[in-house]
């Protein structure tokens, strides 16, 4: 039952490791044979053991006998002198007991060979359960000793694995109070449009500032407008303040056709210019920031946030999401070290 637990338990702290589960289940098989194997030749022995102690008694009442039979003749040839007067009378007698007496020595001595034979092949058998068993027990003793290596070496993985997540999970919580830090610099920065198509949230990780055309570009253009620039001027200001921040500027419309006459055709266009001309803009009222941490890309009416179906869903679909991703390279690094 200890055996049981312990391997269900080695087993659940394996499968929150790294380390490979089925090089333990096989070990573990071979290590449950090889026991029981052991308890078979462990058995094998004993019986062994005690048909070779009533050899040994056979051998020994056997050895008796012939004592005996060696101490009656020895006695016979003794008195024949004086049996001598007897003798011719007796000779009959005395030739028939020695016949059968020599048989029964005979048989005696076959019998005897056969037990001492028996021994022997019985002795050589023990032997060799006990030489076999000896490597058993050996085998057993190091799968014993690199089990217990591996168990220490699971362990300490374990316990380095348990203080990296403890690391990564502060690391990861530095970010999110980094990340709300950033929405709420941005939010208070940007108050003043709130209420003019301008949201900012935190989502999966970054911070989403969405800006509807309304407060960025006339129909059909990307230029942006007055109102506009002074959001993104105010924008740029805060991320000049943490030059760790990733930038990726959106540009989105709804379903309708573009019908402008510009070398512009398609919504496609529209999208990536608008996103474009943001970033110039971040750029020229931000200084300090990197241009190398800023992206444009254009998904034109392919990402909607709302339905086309309704004036307000066209409304909500267009617009430029401006993305602020924190740097994660830390915490991954500490995640995979």
């Amino acid at each position: 039952m200890k055996k049981t637990l312990f391997a269900a338990a080695l087993a659940s702290m394996l499968t929150a490791s790294c380390v490979s589960l089925s090089e333990f289940e096989n070990l573990q098989t071979r290590y449950d044979q090889t026991t029981r194997q052991y308890n078979l030749t462990r058995q094998e022995l004993d019986e062994l053991k005690e048909e070779n102690a009533a050899l040994a008694r056979q051998n020994t009442a056997l050895n008796s006998d012939y004592g005996d039979l060696a101490l009656a003749k020895s006695r016979c040839e003794a008195t024949s002198d004086s049996l001598g007067r007897l003798l011719e009378r007796t000779r009959h007698h005395y030739d028939t007991t020695m016949e059968n007496y020599m048989q029964e020595v005979a048989g005696k001595s076959r019998d005897l060979t056969r037990a001492q034979n028996l021994l022997a092949a019985r002795t050589k058998e023990l032997n060799d359960k006990e030489a076999l068993l000896q490597m058993q027990q050996n085998q057993l003793q190091q799968q014993q000793e690199t089990f217990a290596l591996q168990r220490n070496d699971l362990l300490a993985k374990q316990k380095q694995l348990e203080q990296d997540e403890a690391a990564a999970r502060a690391q990861l919580d530095a970010k999110e109070r980094e990340l709300d830090a950033v929405r709420n610099a941005v939010a208070n920065a940007l108050t003043g449009f709130a209420d003019k198509g301008l949201n900012v949230e935190v989502k999966d990780g970054k911070v989403y500032v969405s800006m509807e055309n309304k407060l960025l570009f006339p129909s059909a253009s990307w230029t942006v407008s007055k109102e506009g620039q002074n959001a993104i001027k105010e924008l740029a200001k805060v991320l000049e303040q943490d030059s760790t921040l990733s930038v990726m500027v959106e540009g989105h419309t709804d379903n309708d056709p573009y019908r402008g006459n510009t070398a512009v055709k398609d919504n496609w266009d529209l999208s990536v210019m608008r996103a474009t001309a943001i970033v110039k803009l971040l750029l020229q009222h931000g200084k300090g920031i990197n241009p190398a941490r800023i992206e444009a890309c254009g998904h034109g009416e392919f990402a909607p946030k709302a339905s086309n179906a309704t004036a307000e869903g066209k409304a909500a679909n267009r617009r430029t999401e401006i993305v602020l991703t924190p740097d994660l390279q830390k915490v991954l690094r500490q995640l995979g070290r």
